[in-house]
């Protein structure tokens, strides 16, 4: 492929917080330029985004889904990514391969703000972007509004490319900036080319004003124009945006109702016109497009297709794919065009090309793929810290072989997932919240036959001792051959928190024969494993003191239940206390939800280390807390609820701590109950 064909394409992102549109948005492209006869909708669901049954049961995107369609020789590749924060994984590791994105926002002051992280992230990996405002047939807040509380959640100044003239509260058209042109809708066709509103003309050319200001920032010659009253050409206007756009530096706006097909024609004309090609995409990445040499790919997105196959959606920076290719050291088996569920099967896959890749086992999200050695992997989205957990175990007994196996291609599906064997002997599923964790469920119930079941996870409680005594254990067992002996003086003392377990021996005049001490050792450490509240036993030191033994009936065994039997008496004599793990989290939220995140926290029993500005992200805190584990199991839900949805945390261990009096009776009180 050349550089000429590769200018014919165009790897489009189309982003947004959950229910701003992007998938009618999807359907109104593939509609308008004529890749589909009959526009779905979520609601009949029959869209060709959103296409599984875990999105259609939901009514929301869950992962990505790919659409292609031809507009103005133009060839698109449409990754329609999910809004939900609990999937923001997805999107992220998908915008790593697209060479522009749209971000589609409902037309409301109120909920701009859920686009910040949206934007921190295109303007970090510096991948061009405009902004669609959508439903602006709903909206109560004007235009301009709208415009200037955008700007709060971008790096890159906004340029308004349309404004928009309504009747009453409808949207009926809007004007191009551009050519100053003004166009009324039309259901199902084209808008049609109407006179300027004199109503309208002063605050058009504000808005007309303010976009060549800001092209005039990244232009001399425009800033001449301007300040010389020179009117710039529309050619010269179309040049400066595609270059500043291409160069993400700029952030051009639109608005429309894409249920309507409203603004989706000059979107789409704006994309061909502006949004780079694949070759600006990859010289912008530091990549040589090169006519020849090895294939250079990288992994967005692994399906598990409901036939059972797996397929991997690769960019394709450099070179050539062909089928049977040989990839990392693993057989392509098949190349797929994707259009939601359908598959259309090719013999290569050319650079610049968004394709499927059939039969990649072993490969995984975010690989680098080549023919020869990758010597230089490319970047990858940082992955998202798991922050709710479930314990799961299957409804069916025999099925927990099976498990394990299917836990892991769950998480080849969706690396945001993670599970393990806790401390409790529970299998814990990870996950970015609740309804990410159901979706999992639902995969692994319908790809997998894995229904299961599902609880809290149970938190891993530990008990140490706050003070010190001396106890014997004598164990002594007759039967009609060599009986058993064992006779210990055990010294059993607290530690400091986090010390773990000390085993000592003072033993003089050879009282237990040094081949026993191993066995009084091993009693102590089994029993440690269940204290006299029912927990593990940290934080103690235990030490061997005295003894005696029989020539003929002692034994390394002997010992071990001696040793056994004075830790079961001795320990309810320490004070026995229980303990809590502790977290430490990094709370970020934007800061007028500081004072919010602050009380929250401390409802939950957690304790303030402090807070500041977050570097890099205007007007956000971070918080630095201690929060109990305990307390963690719904705290993403709070915090996102108390923060429109965009807080986020990271946390990690970090210590273990007193549990309060009336919150130790309480668990007690429960263990109890359990076990009987």
């Amino acid at each position: 492929m050349t550089q000429n064909v590769l200018d014919h394409a165009r790897n489009v992102a189309v982003v947004g917080p959950y229910s701003s549109g992007k998938t009618t948005l999807l359907e109104s492209l593939l509609f308008v330029a004529g890749a589909i006869s009959r526009k779905g909708s979520i609601k009949e669901g029959n869209t060709v985004g959103d296409s599984t049954p875990e999105a259609r049961d939901r009514a929301m995107s869950v992962e990505v889904s790919v659409a292609e369609c031809d507009y103005q020789d133009i060839h698109f590749t449409f990754l329609d990514c999910p809004g939900s924060i609990e999937f923001a994984q997805e999107t992220y590791n998908a915008l790593v391969g697209a060479g522009a994105a749209i971000i589609v926002c409902e037309a409301e002051v109120s909920k701009v703000l859920t686009l910040a992280p949206l934007f921190k992230f295109l303007d970090d990996w510096e991948i061009p972007h405009l902004v669609l405002v959508n439903k602006l047939d709903r909206s109560k807040d004007s235009f301009m509004d709208i415009l200037h509380a955008l700007k709060t959640v971008s790096s890159r100044p906004l340029v308004p490319q349309q404004y928009p003239i309504r009747q009453n509260q409808d949207l009926v058209g809007y004007i191009d900036l551009i050519t100053e042109q003004a166009y009324h809708y039309h259901a199902g066709s084209p808008a049609d080319p109407v006179p300027l509103p004199d109503h309208l003309k002063a605050e058009e050319q504000a808005a007309r004003e303010e976009m060549l200001e800001t092209l005039a920032d990244f232009d001399d010659h425009l800033l001449e124009e301007l300040l010389e009253e020179v009117e710039p050409s529309k050619e010269e206007i179309l040049k400066d945006l595609k270059q500043d756009l291409s160069a993400d530096q700029i952030v051009p706006v639109f608005l429309g109702i894409a249920e309507q097909d409203y603004g989706t024609r000059p979107l789409l004309n704006a994309l061909v016109e502006e949004a780079p090609s694949p070759y600006v995409t990859a010289e912008r990445r530091g990549l040589q497009v090169k006519p020849e040499g090895e294939p250079l790919a990288q992994v967005l997105k692994t399906y598990a297709t409901a036939q059972g196959g797996k397929l991997s959606l690769v960019r394709v920076w450099q070179g050539k794919i062909t089928d049977s290719m040989t990839l990392n050291g693993v057989r392509v088996g098949g190349i797929y065009h994707l259009m939601g569920q359908q598959q259309d099967s090719q013999t290569e896959a050319l650079k610049g090309e968004i394709v499927a890749l059939g039969r990649m086992e072993g490969i995984q999200t975010g690989d680098t793929l080549s023919s020869g050695e990758v010597k230089n992997p490319l970047p990858t989205a940082d992955r998202l810290t798991p922050v709710y957990a479930l314990a799961i175990s299957p409804e069916r007994r025999k099925d927990e072989v099976k498990l394990s196996d299917a836990l892991n291609k769950l998480l080849e599906e969706d690396p945001s997932l993670e599970w393990n064997m806790g401390d409790t002997r529970e299998v814990i599923l990870w996950g970015q919240g609740e309804i990410h964790l159901q979706v999992s469920l639902d995969r692994l119930r319908r790809k997998y036959n894995l229904p299961m079941t599902t609880k809290p996870p149970q938190i891993p409680y530990k008990e140490t001792i706050r003070k010190s005594t001396t106890i014997r254990g004598r164990y002594k067992h007759q039967t009609g051959g060599h009986g058993a002996f064992g006779d210990v003086y055990l010294d059993i003392n607290p530690l400091q928190r986090g010390e773990g377990f000390q085993f000592s021996e003072s033993i003089v005049g050879g009282v237990v024969p040094k081949q026993y001490i191993p066995g009084v050792e091993t009693g102590v450490r089994e029993y440690l494993d269940q204290g006299p509240l029912g927990f593990p036993v940290v934080d103690i030191a235990v030490n061997l003191n005295n003894g005696s033994y029989h020539s003929v009936d002692s034994s390394e065994q002997a010992f071990k239940q001696a040793a056994r039997l004075a830790m079961t008496e001795g320990m309810p004599q320490c004070s026995p206390v229980l303990l809590e793990p502790v977290l430490e989290l990094k709370v970020s939220a934007p800061n007028e939800f500081t004072s919010k995140v602050l009380q929250l926290v401390t409802g939950r029993r957690g304790q303030i280390l402090g807070y500041e500005a977050m570097a890099g992200w205007p007007n956000w805190d971070q918080i630095t807390v201690y929060l109990p584990q305990a307390e963690m199991q719904n705290f993403i839900i709070e915090l996102r609820s108390l923060t429109l949805g965009v807080g986020f945390f990271a946390w990690q261990y970090d210590h273990l701590q007193e549990v309060p009096d009336k919150v130790a009776e309480r668990v007690l009180a429960t263990t109890q109950a359990e076990a009987s």
